[in-house]
């Protein structure tokens, strides 16, 4: 049940953001553009989205989507594939394709997200993990207004060897702020005027087609992501991508398959129909997140609670953080989400601990695709200070309706 209460604040809320979600819809509307360019550029047709079996050798569908997906996102080459777990598994790829034994990984966005530390070796020397094949960790840290520190990184690159820069552009579990695109252009450009060899490797999770440009119109050498998130639409069932400089894609793609098998096999039984749709509808679908965002925001700062991003502030990812200060509210909260979604509104959340994450985490989606965070979801780890953070929403209207049960219920 919604209350009263509520459903005024939510018209003040619709007067008060008509400019901000005019402002989405001019860079869904550049994106869309730009995503039809690519289509028609490698003259996409049915005969893209046929099934292989098999080794899946010669896949005109497979092949066709990473060049499409390789224009979209500025860079030589890409790999879009099912076989990626998720996001985590695409950006283990990237680091593996980067990085060798013995060089260093540089952080410059800080702590990177909850799931990485087994991957880095942050949190232990797994086998598998980055640390187990000698490759150590440093990390600098972004400054108080959550602006990269473009001078701290040159200094420290120009006195210590680093086999590669990582940056994590959504905010994860951190209170900190998303970093955009062109902060990703000011540490391509400083790492690349101290050595050109040393390669950047973003972290695109929860930012593409946020901005109207993406980490490779900057510098980035290679990116990656996940299909469950922004490029999918909403109708991608599984996977991920790498998109960058050739050689570096190349060796990302030894590392999900086989070096000297790489991309060139890989079947896809059900074909490409899914991913061709859904990327081609994910500038619409991110901008129903990011409108679901703003209207948050604004709902909630009215009822006075703290938000970040700010109604009307920048955004480079579809992450709202809402601090609710404790973890009775972080629980009703996600339970007036998990209760207005289509899938599973019957589920009541219940933190508890998950693979990859350091502590109890509460979550709450009822999404079509599992763990699928463009559509609505919201999620935290049960600590203080109880910060919750939302994402997704397919349609501005259900995210809309969601976000006032969710307030309803605190």
């Amino acid at each position: 049940m919604i209350t009263e209460k509520v459903i005024e604040l939510s018209k003040r809320v619709s007067g008060d953001i008509v400019g901000e979600l005019a402002k989405i819809d001019e860079i869904a509307q550049a994106n869309t553009e730009k995503v039809i360019a690519a289509y028609q550029n490698h003259r996409i047709s049915e005969t893209c989205f046929a099934g292989t079996t098999g080794y899946g050798y010669n896949d005109k569908g497979r092949e066709t989507l990473n060049a499409v997906f390789a224009e979209i996102m500025n860079t030589e080459s890409a790999l879009v594939s099912a076989g990626f777990v998720n996001g985590t598994h695409a950006i283990t790829a990237a680091l593996f394709a980067a990085l060798s034994p013995g060089q260093t990984l540089l952080s410059a966005t800080g702590l990177p997200y909850d799931t990485l530390h087994g991957v880095i070796g942050i949190s232990g020397d797994e086998h598998g993990s980055l640390k187990k094949y000698g490759i150590t960790y440093t990390q600098i840290e972004l400054k108080e207004n959550g602006a990269p520190d473009i001078k701290a990184l040159a200094d420290y690159l120009s006195e210590n060897p680093i086999g590669a820069v990582y940056i994590q552009r959504s905010r994860g579990y951190s209170e900190r702020r998303a970093v955009c695109v062109d902060e990703i252009g000011e540490i391509c450009r400083c790492t690349h005027s101290i050595d050109k060899n040393i390669p950047v490797i973003v972290d695109n999770c929860y930012g593409e087609f946020v901005e109207t440009a993406e980490p490779g119109n900057v510098g980035a050498d290679i990116v990656a992501g996940s299909l469950t998130k922004n490029p999918g639409g909403g109708l991608i069932p599984r996977g991920g991508y790498v998109a960058g400089k050739k050689a570096l894609v190349d060796a990302a793609a030894n590392r999900l398959s086989a070096p000297g098998i790489g991309a060139k096999c890989g079947a896809a039984p059900g074909g490409h129909r899914s991913a061709f749709q859904g990327l081609f509808m994910a500038p619409h679908t991110v901008a129903q997140a990011m409108k679901t965002a703003v209207f948050a925001a604004r709902l909630f700062e009215l009822m006075g609670y703290e938000t970040s991003p700010g109604f009307g502030s920048p955004r480079s990812d579809i992450i709202q953080m809402i601090k609710l200060g404790s973890a009775e509210l972080l629980e009703r909260f996600c339970k007036g989400i998990q209760s207005s979604a289509p899938i599973d509104s019957y589920v009541t959340p219940i933190a508890s601990d998950m693979p990859g994450y350091n502590g109890k985490v509460i979550m709450a989606a009822g999404t079509f695709i599992q763990g699928s965070t463009i559509e609505l979801s919201a999620d935290a780890p049960m600590r203080e200070p109880y910060n919750v953070f939302l994402q997704g929403g397919l349609t501005f209207e259900s995210g809309k309706y969601s976000i006032m049960k969710a307030a309803s219920m605190i």
